[in-house]
């Protein structure tokens, strides 16, 4: 079924769709001042680990909240939501291989299972449409590019793995703007981690992005790059754990929460 996607303008409306299995697509641009959330779902006892992973590696995994074990709602970011049926796409992992992309997880829910919710890019992007900036993927209605790296995490017991980043291109003076504004929101990821040259952090080639989708980049534009939330995925594919489940690449958590109350001064 058909959505229209301007019309999802709360978290809560973007929420129903997909519990109702109306809408299964990717959510950059909805429900435009409202937190969006990465998911990472783990085991009890791998998340310990898990966590103190998170907390050495605040850039690309800034924690909004962790669930008790076997509660499905982060009531925190949103009080009536349900962790098993309110992302428009989940992917389930065992030992580390992608083995199912669900969109709804209700049959795999465990009472040993704790939720991490992450901050996401998606949030300060209304920040960056209201001052004017232009955000390419959003203009052409696709997901954010996302590359892999040749940074490495700093590793926590089990975990580790390389460094994912966001990618959106900017004319100069407007870089300049995106990076003053993204500092602002150290919650859903902060400034940028790298700005052009993209060969000196181990991407050789913008055209194919490792997850979401390719989009253009004008030669008098520099691609600037924000770690991303993405990144627990190639952690947990190199970590081979028995049983995890995240959300799918740009298929995000939209949250109660306003963007403008994790902004900082």
């Amino acid at each position: 079924m058909d959505v229209d996607r301007s019309a999802l303008q709360t978290g809560t409306q973007v929420r129903q769709v997909c519990r109702s299995g109306e809408f299964t697509g990717q959510t950059s641009g909805l429900a435009l001042g409202f937190a969006q959330a990465n998911l990472v779902i783990l085991r009890k006892q791998d998340a310990v680990d898990f966590r103190e992973f998170c907390e050495r590696n605040p850039k690309p995994c800034p924690l909004l909240e962790v669930t008790e074990a076997g509660d499905p709602c982060p009531h925190k970011l949103a009080e009536s939501s349900d962790l098993r049926t309110d992302l428009p796409r989940y992917r389930v992992w065992k030992h580390g291989e992608l083995v199912e992309e669900p969109t709804e997880i209700s049959h795999h829910w465990q009472e040993d299972l704790v939720s991490f919710l992450i901050g996401c890019s998606f949030t300060f992007e209304s920040a960056l449409v209201k001052a004017g900036l232009p955000v390419r993927h959003l203009d052409l209605g696709v997901n954010v590019p996302m590359y892999r790296t040749s940074i490495n995490c700093e590793s926590a017991g089990m975990f580790s793995g390389p460094l994912v980043v966001s990618m959106r291109p900017f004319k100069p003076a407007d870089a300049i703007r995106a990076v003053q504004i993204t500092s602002r929101f150290p919650a859903v990821h902060g400034a940028p981690i790298h700005l052009g040259f993209p060969e000196q952090i181990g991407i050789l080639n913008l055209n194919q992005p490792d997850f979401g989708d390719s989009i253009p980049v004008e030669s008098d534009e520099l691609p600037l790059f924000w770690a991303c939330g993405v990144t627990p995925q190639a952690v947990l594919m190199q970590a081979k754990r028995e049983f995890a489940i995240t959300h799918s690449p740009g298929c995000m958590f939209v949250s109660d929460v306003k963007e403008a109350t994790l902004a900082v001064s």
